[in-house]
């Protein structure tokens, strides 16, 4: 389950980006633009992308979050280095018996 949503979340991931980058460049951006000549109505393109995108965003976020919840079960509770060292030091250190009166 998990590799499957993985790899889902890379393709919309790799999809978010194409979408954004066909997106019209209002500003100089990285956009790459869909010019007025190439299709009959651009408002209508720009709307079909602007909706696109807000989609493939959710679904992007949606398995991002359904990732991190399906990952927490394996996680284990650990301790700091420092801690795990000084645990050792007292383990291996001799011990000084107790004296019984």
């Amino acid at each position: 389950m998990e590799t499957i949503l993985v790899t889902a979340n890379v393709v919309l991931a790799i999809v978010l980006v194409l979408i954004i980058l066909l997106q019209r460049s209002e500003g100089g951006a990285l956009g790459l633009g869909v010019s007025q000549d190439n299709f009959a109505s651009t408002r209508a393109v720009g709307s079909f992308l602007t909706k696109s995108t807000g989609i493939i965003a959710a679904l992007f976020i949606i398995s991002s979050i359904l990732l991190v919840v399906i990952s927490r079960g394996d996680l284990q509770e650990t301790q700091s280095v420092i801690e795990k060292i000084e645990e050792k030091k007292d383990l291996d250190s001799p011990q000084i018996p107790d004296s019984e009166k």
